[in-house]
């Protein structure tokens, strides 16, 4: 478990998925419906961040918990990450038994993460999964994974655990934020795509179409009434 608060959080993604998971999940749904490519019967039950349970968000086994999943049938989560991974900024569960893990941002600057700062005992078990997720995502890559844009690689690492290696009908949603004036966010997805294909490009991510990996968006406006 990682982040709780009383209130909703002040700007930024954080903010405006907590809104949108809260008081508009069905705005959330039509964004994400075609792009998961969900059922017009399917509906999406939230699991994180929840007005109810303090905005918690979840990582490690905590997070697959909060998503009814006991354990991974082929191979331990301890078996691929050291703890304290990926913080996931959502958890969903689809009424036909698909998981989504989400990953939001409202601004450029939020995609640009640092390298991995894991500790000495971490970093080889890092290294070696991301080593092994970049062969199936990227197999012509000479990209470090565990360097710039080490966030986006380590989601990507973490879905192939599950999806791929493990057979959950599991989903990675990459969601961004469009219209974000309070963030000074860009304001349509054209300028998002420019900073998606520079993250594709630095990972060596030449086919971005892989399967369960979903780049959505979102436009605050339609969230701005419902802010509490």
């Amino acid at each position: 478990m990682n982040i709780t608060a009383n209130t909703f959080a002040a700007a930024g993604s954080q903010r405006w998925l907590q809104v949108a998971v809260n008081h508009a999940p069905n705005l959330l749904l039509d964004v994400l419906r075609p792009a998961l490519q969900l059922d017009s019967s399917v509906d999406i039950e939230w699991r994180s961040p929840l007005e109810a349970d303090g905005f918690r968000e979840y990582r490690d086994m905590a997070a697959l918990r909060q998503l009814g999943i006991a354990s991974l049938p082929k191979r331990k989560l301890s078996d691929f990450w050291p703890q304290r991974g990926p913080v996931w900024d959502a958890l969903g569960k689809t009424s036909d038994g698909q998981y989504i893990f989400v990953e939001a941002k409202a601004h450029v600057a939020e995609a640009a993460s640092p390298a991995t700062r894991a500790n000495l005992t971490s970093i080889t078990l890092i290294q070696k999964s991301l080593k092994e997720a970049q062969q199936h995502f990227a197999p012509q890559s000479q990209a470090d994974w565990s360097n710039t844009f080490y966030q986006y690689s380590n989601r990507l690492a973490h879905h192939y655990l599950f999806h791929t290696v493990n057979n959950f009908p599991s989903h990675m949603v990459f969601l961004y934020f469009i219209n974000a004036t309070d963030m000074n966010g860009p304001k349509s997805e054209i300028e998002w795509q420019g900073a998606i294909k520079l993250i594709h490009s630095a990972l060596g991510l030449v086919q971005t179409n892989h399967l369960g990996v979903h780049e959505v968006f979102m436009d605050v406006s339609l969230l701005n009434s419902l802010v509490p």
